[in-house]
């Protein structure tokens, strides 16, 4: 890896619905729909669905923080979620579409807890912000199929993110359609 460049990993719902907005921002190299923070090697998605492995359904950002920082990551992340729900994101339920920021370092750390507790102080939200922050662990890349899938099957995807309730909720809380 170009050592400019560095990782950001981040579990929001449906990895469908979190690469599309992260995706071709300048200094924004890669995105990848994959599964992070289970105890089980190399998951497949139906196991990971099973909820029997511990991970969650995330993606990982290659990017250089000269171009696009770790902060303004964190900015853009939170206006794709419901930061506020514990029990999943709009209608996937369960651990594995439950929120989290996956740090790489101690600064990543530091950062994504600073602008949580800066999101839970802005008066957005009237319920706890949820999000949990983990240390990163091994991440396995999803099937080819589910990789830049807004891509592949617009319009399913476009229908799903509608359906599911994520585009409303983003407009409500950020003014917008994928906070962009």
């Amino acid at each position: 890896m170009d050592e400019r460049l560095e990782l950001a990993t981040f579990a929001g719902g449906c990895f469908w619905c979190m690469v599309k907005p992260f995706d071709e921002q300048p200094g924004i190299e890669q995105v990848v729909s994959g599964y992070c923070g289970g105890h089980v090697e190399n998951p497949t998605y139906e196991q990971v669905c099973s909820e029997t492995t511990g991970h969650y359904e995330a993606v990982q950002i290659k990017f250089n923080p000269e171009l696009f920082s770790y902060q303004k990551l964190l900015e853009l992340y939170w206006q794709q979620i419901d930061p506020t729900d514990p029990g999943g994101q709009f209608y996937d339920r369960g651990t594995s579409y439950q929120t989290v920021i996956f740090y790489h370092n101690e600064e990543q750390k530091q950062l994504a807890e600073a602008s949580k507790k800066e999101l839970e102080q802005s008066g957005r939200f009237t319920k706890p912000i949820a999000t949990k922050i983990l240390p990163a662990s091994t991440f396995y890349q999803a099937e080819e199929y589910h990789q830049h899938y807004y891509k592949k099957n617009n319009l399913h995807y476009e229908g799903y993110r509608v359906g599911s309730g994520r585009s409303a909720f983003i407009h409500k809380h950020w003014g917008t359609e994928n906070g962009k």
